[in-house]
């Protein structure tokens, strides 16, 4: 082999080993690349998660200051104050509705206690009315005729007054005749009907009867039903009716 051979021989190994020492710089070059590539990504990421812990750890922006929150209570007690006149309003209309219910019931039970007190005591009188006009024809004594005769009179009114009074004079001769002297007691009374004005009452009673023919006589029972009549505002006999 000549030097010319030589030569170019070596300048072709050169070329060679440039060309490789070239491509390795471009490889070495690329992965240098990639590596600033993949660090600025992870500087990235932790630089936005630096940021995140940052701004946890820092105070809101947007926490309202005490200020604002005695303003904002402020605000509450407003609406509230805007809001408490009708709730007033509400209750108190309440408060009266149950006042005025109350008041008419009280009104009601108070006149229900007087139409019965009156009912009661209605009944009370003709009843007792009853009782002393059954009294009053059944006990009669010859020696005090004209007394007896007139008492039993006065408790009477009406027809059954008119025809008792038209027979008096009758009746009180008879009377001293046969020398008689009856005597009446009332064992019960019950009233069967009544109205403002007039009453049905039963009554049970028992008389005993003397005269001059028999000296005197076992007990008799007797019951009657008697309508009184107000007369005057007295309840008065109109009526007597034996019942068997």
């Amino acid at each position: 082999m000549s030097s010319t051979d030589d030569a170019l021989s070596l300048a072709e190994q050169a070329e060679a080993e440039a060309a490789e020492a070239e491509a390795q710089a471009v490889a070495a070059r690329e992965r240098a690349t990639a590596l600033r590539t993949s660090l600025a990504a992870e500087q990235d990421i932790a630089d936005d998660t630096d940021a995140a812990l940052d701004d946890a750890d820092a105070p809101l922006d947007d926490a309202p200051e005490p200020d604002d929150l005695e303003s904002a209570e402020d605000a509450d007690e407003s609406v509230a104050g805007r809001r408490l006149p009708w709730v007033t309003v509400a209750l108190s209309a309440l408060a009266g509705l149950l006042v005025c219910g109350l008041v008419a019931a009280s009104v009601i039970l108070l006149v229900l206690h007087h139409q019965t007190t009156q009912r009661q005591n209605r009944a009370a009188a003709f009843a007792a009315a009853a009782r002393q006009g059954v009294i009053n024809l059944m006990s009669l004594d010859f020696n005090n005729g004209d007394a007896d005769i007139k008492r039993l009179l006065d408790s009477t009114t009406g027809q059954f007054r008119a025809d008792f009074e038209k027979s008096k004079n009758d009746f009180l001769t008879v009377m001293k005749d046969s020398k008689v002297v009856t005597r009446a007691d009332v064992k019960a009374t019950a009233v069967q009907s009544m109205t403002d004005d007039s009453a049905v009452v039963l009554v049970a009673a028992a008389s005993e009867v003397s005269n001059s023919a028999a000296n005197k006589q076992p007990p008799r029972g007797w019951r009657l039903s008697v309508t009184l009549q107000q007369d005057n505002g007295q309840p008065k006999m109109s009526k007597v009716e034996f019942v068997p």
